[in-house]
C-alpha cells in the first residue's frame, strides 16, 4: 500500500504542478515564462501536450514562439501541426526561417491515406509577417516530416530529405533540384540504420559549412558525416560509426564550430545517451572534447554554444530549454512542452559564433549531479528525503525504451512520472494474483469433506 500511495503521490504532484503552469504549452504573447537574459529566443516545439505527443488528429498543433530579454513572449503561433528547425535569417535583426509539417487528410492528400506537407517559412518577429519560402507533400507521416533545411544562397536551400533518405539542393524561385546526394550511394540498407524503407537514415539535419561542404546526421546510423558537392562523401571525416552507442546514439542537431572558433569541432545533441557532447578534430580522428549532463536531461535535441562560451540546451523529454555556463551551471531555464530547437538571435546561425570547449576550457562535466535553476519547478531536487529512492527507480528508465514511451506520454511525465506509473501497473498486478491465489488457498481450506460412507 505504502508503494502504491507513494507512486501515485508522483503522479499526482506532476500533474498539479503542469496544471499550474509547470511543462504546459506557452499560450500566446505577453506572458512572463522565463527568466531575464541577454536576448531574444526563439522555441520550436513538436508537441501536443494533453493528447500525448503525436495527437489524435491531422489539425493537433504544436508552437512556435520568441522570448524577449525580459522573458515576456512577444511572438506566437501554432498554425502548423509540427515545427522543426529555426533559423536566423543572416542580416535581419528579427526575421528567422523554420521548417514546420501539417498533417493531411486522406481526402486532402487525394486518396486513403494520410500525407503531409513539409515546408518553410520566414516570419518577422515584430510585425508577424509571414511568408512561403518553399513546400512540397510527401506520403504519410513520422518518418517523412522533414527535420531541417538549411540556407545555401539567396535562392537556394538545403532539404534534409528524411523519407527519401536523402540530401537535395533546391532552387525556391523555380523550385528546381539542383543537386542531391542519396544515402544509399555509400550505405547497404540491408546491413546498415534502420529498418528500410520505413525509417532507414532518419536523415534529420543538415548544415552548410564556410568551405562549402555539407555536414549532415544520419540518425539512424549513429553518424555525422561530411559532403562534398563534387566528391560525395568524405568517409575520413565521419563522426561516429552504426551501432558504436558509446560514441553517438541516434543524435539530433549536429553544430560546426569552425577553426576561428577553435575548431574544427561539432557539438552534438546525443539523445538517446541523454548528454550533450562535443569532439574536436585532432590529428585526422575525433576526440571528445567535452560532455555535459544532470539528472533530469532526457533525450536532448539541441545543443549551441553561444559566443560567451555557454551552452543554449533544448531538452525534449526533459520539457525545458536552459541555458550551461562554463562551470557546467544551470544559469536559466525555461518550461516548455517538448521542445525541438532553440536559437538564441544576435548570437550567429547555431555555433557558427560560439568557441570550442577546447578554446573555452570547459573542461569535462560529464554527469553534473546539480540540476539546476530549473529543476525546483520540474520537481527535479525539491524532493525531501525520498529524492534518492525516486532518482534510483528514475535511472531504472533511461535510455531509448524510455524515451520512446514518453514520446507518446503527455509533456508534462518525466521519467519518474513513467517510474511511478510502471510502479503502479507492477504493483497492482502482483496484488491482483496474489490476492487470487490466496482466494483459492482459503476456498480449498475450507471446503467441507465429505465422509465416506461405510
Amino acid at each position: 500500500m505504502a508503494v502504491l500511495l507513494l507512486a501515485a503521490g508522483t503522479l499526482v504532484t506532476g500533474f498539479a504542478a503542469s496544471s499550474d503552469g509547470g511543462a504546459g504549452q506557452v499560450t500566446g504573447t505577453d506572458q512572463q515564462v522565463a527568466p531575464p537574459t541577454d536576448g531574444t529566443t526563439v522555441v520550436a516545439t513538436d508537441s501536443n501536450t494533453w493528447l500525448g505527443r503525436d495527437g489524435e488528429g491531422p489539425r493537433a498543433s504544436a508552437e512556435l514562439f520568441a522570448v524577449a530579454p525580459n522573458g515576456t513572449v512577444t511572438y506566437y503561433n501554432d498554425t502548423h501541426t509540427r515545427y522543426w528547425d529555426v533559423d536566423p535569417v543572416e542580416g535581419e535583426a528579427a526575421t528567422v526561417e523554420y521548417v514546420y509539417a501539417d498533417h493531411l487528410t486522406p481526402e486532402e492528400c487525394g486518396g486513403e491515406s494520410v500525407c503531409t506537407r513539409n515546408g518553410v517559412e520566414r516570419v518577422n518577429l515584430e510585425t508577424g509577417e509571414v511568408t512561403s519560402v518553399y513546400s512540397r507533400v510527401t506520403p504519410g507521416k513520422h518518418s517523412t516530416r522533414w527535420h531541417d533545411v538549411d540556407r545555401l544562397d539567396e535562392d537556394h536551400i538545403v532539404v534534409a530529405d528524411i523519407g527519401r533518405d536523402r540530401v537535395y539542393v533546391v532552387n525556391t524561385t523555380t523550385g528546381l533540384v539542383t543537386w542531391s546526394w542519396d544515402a544509399r550511394s555509400e550505405y547497404d540498407p540491408a546491413t546498415s540504420g534502420g529498418p528500410y524503407p520505413e525509417d532507414w537514415t532518419h536523415l534529420n539535419d543538415v548544415e552548410v559549412l564556410e568551405d562549402g561542404r555539407i555536414m549532415v546526421s544520419l540518425r539512424n546510423h549513429d553518424q555525422v558525416v561530411f559532403l562534398e558537392r563534387e566528391t560525395g562523401l568524405q568517409a575520413e571525416w565521419t563522426l561516429g560509426s552504426d551501432g558504436n552507442h558509446s560514441r553517438l546514439y541516434e543524435q539530433h542537431n549536429p553544430d560546426y564550430i569552425p577553426e576561428a572558433q577553435g575548431g574544427p569541432a561539432v557539438i552534438v545533441a546525443d539523445s538517446e545517451n541523454n548528454r550533450l557532447v562535443e569532439y574536436q578534430r585532432e590529428e585526422g580522428g575525433w576526440t571528445k572534447s567535452w560532455a555535459w549532463s544532470d539528472r533530469q536531461l532526457q533525450w536532448p535535441r539541441d545543443g549551441d554554444r553561444l559566443p560567451d562560451g555557454d551552452t543554449l540546451v533544448t531538452d525534449s523529454n526533459g520539457n525545458r530549454v536552459f541555458e550551461v555556463n562554463d562551470a557546467g551551471e544551470v544559469t536559466w531555464s525555461m518550461d516548455v512542452a517538448f521542445p525541438y530547437e532553440a536559437e538564441r538571435l544576435e548570437t550567429g546561425d547555431e555555433s557558427t559564433d560560439g568557441p570550442s570547449a577546447q578554446r573555452a576550457d570547459l573542461g569535462e562535466q560529464t554527469n553534473v549531479s546539480a540540476g539546476g535553476a530549473s529543476e525546483p519547478e520540474s520537481g527535479g531536487s525539491d524532493g525531501g528525503p525520498l529524492e534518492p529512492a525516486r532518482n534510483a527507480i528514475a535511472g531504472l528508465f533511461d535510455g531509448p525504451t524510455a524515451n520512446a514511451v514518453m514520446y507518446v506520454l503527455p509533456a508534462w511525465m518525466s521519467r519518474i512520472h513513467l517510474a511511478a506509473l510502471v510502479t503502479i501497473a507492477v504493483t497492482l498486478v502482483v496484488w491482483s494474483a496474489a490476492e487470487a491465489y490466496w482466494s483459492a488457498w482459503t476456498v480449498d481450506l475450507h471446503r467441507p469433506v465429505e465422509l465416506e460412507r461405510q
